[in-house]
């Protein structure tokens, strides 16, 4: 049985009051709050083994190493990867994404080559294909969706050439919580021998990611959505595909040997890690996985869905209140405008009832723009959520509806 309230004991943020009101976190799609066992980890590692890692001969670093290297290979069997060094650290889904970018873009796109992009992406997975573009004299085009936010196949096919090196869609729509359908994406894309990046930020913690069943090229992720440290992400990447392109960084650690007449680069996956990477986030992903391994990501899919199911036919209820992103493939958030209210306006009194929920455009103005609309207010979920919370939302846009009316 999903036990939320035992699961909720886990996180001691949300034992604190919020202007006298218990808190009600509705905001994990922006970042996810930390159990104890990932916090505790975090704490272990600064006071037992802390070191820099492969670079010491010492007790501590080589302990350090062995649990960064540790959590490569907890994040391969976590994503079913086939070899730990497809698995590289970044800062962030956005510093993934940079790194696909310049690498990708600089190894394999030439001038006349086109990028396809999601129309409802977050601006991370937009911006740095438009710099390649730009940079390389290559077309962006855009895999548009319906006003359901949903993305249209049967345009993205038609998309589809001989000059598409890459295709870059999101697993989840950040902005509308709508799971697009990435396996025939992709399958699609490599018809014509392109790659595909695909944006995980807000899927690794609602659904099982299998990039080996997926057969992505790319898929990337960040570490404080999925319950663990901010400033620290991964990129997944096909071992053959990934030897050949350049390095995004240079210095240390992706070296093999340095003269001034010639720099030979280390093999993967350190190739892509220059510099002294954030080897305590890099553990404390790995200890998050642990804990929802520990819960079960079925279990957790089932229960989101049945939570974001029953908020969406709770606040449906609620007279002159339009929900943005209507479709059955959903997860994690629920978005949502109330009649003749600025979301602004909304955000600012639910915080005074303890509730926090994100308002404005979530980095998605070209899917705002679809829905011709400014922002929305999101809710967004995770496991320690639960029905009465929704309830509490409720209660508090019907005061917000009476006060403005």
């Amino acid at each position: 049985m999903f036990d939320v309230s035992k699961i909720r004991s886990e996180f001691p943020i949300l034992a604190q009051k919020i202007y006298g009101k218990n808190l009600i976190y509705l905001d994990s799609g922006a970042t996810t709050q930390k159990p104890v066992s990932v916090l505790n980890k975090i704490q272990s590692f600064y006071t037992e083994f802390n070191s820099n890692i492969h670079r010491g001969v010492h007790y501590l670093s080589n302990k350090a190493t062995e649990e960064y290297e540790g959590a490569r290979e907890t994040i391969k069997q976590f994503l079913n990867a086939e070899t730990k060094e497809e698995i590289i650290f970044t800062s962030g889904t956005t510093d993934s994404i940079n790194l696909v970018a310049f690498s990708f873009g600089e190894t394999l796109v030439n001038e006349g080559d086109e990028i396809i992009v999601g129309e409802t992406e977050h601006h991370s997975n937009i911006v740095p294909w438009q710099m390649l573009c730009e940079r390389k004299k290559a077309t962006l085009k855009v895999l548009p969706a319906n006003i359901n936010g949903e993305l249209n196949i049967l345009e993205y096919k038609k998309l589809l050439s001989e000059k598409t090196k890459l295709v870059a869609v999101a697993h989840v729509s950040n902005s509308i919580g709508i799971i697009n359908p990435i396996k025939m994406i992709i399958d699609e894309a490599h018809k014509f021998g392109a790659k595909v990046l695909i944006d995980g930020a807000q899927a690794v913690q609602h659904l099982a990611v299998d990039v080996t069943g997926l057969n992505c090229d790319f898929y990337v992720f960040s570490g404080h959505k999925i319950y663990a440290e901010t400033g620290i992400g991964v990129l997944y990447g096909k071992k053959k595909l990934l030897e050949t392109l350049k390095p995004y960084k240079g210095g240390g650690d992706m070296i093999k040997s340095v003269s001034f007449e010639k720099t030979e680069y280390a093999e993967l996956p350190f190739k892509f890690e220059a510099g002294t990477s954030n080897y305590v986030g890099a553990v404390s992903i790995s200890e998050a996985i642990k804990f929802i391994r520990k819960i079960g990501l079925e279990q957790i899919n089932s229960y989101e869905t049945e939570l974001i199911k029953y908020t969406e036919a709770k606040l449906s209820e609620i007279p002159g209140l339009q929900i943005i992103g209507n479709s059955e493939h959903k997860t994690s958030a629920v978005s949502f405008l109330l009649s003749g209210i600025h979301p602004y306006d909304i955000g600012m009194i639910l915080d005074k009832l303890g509730i926090a929920v994100r308002t404005g455009t979530h980095c998605a103005e070209p899917a705002m723009k679809l829905f011709g609309i400014q922002g929305t207010v999101r809710a967004s979920f995770a496991i320690y959520n639960t029905k009465e919370e929704i309830d509490q939302l409720y209660e508090g846009l019907l005061r917000i509806k009476k006060m403005f009316d």
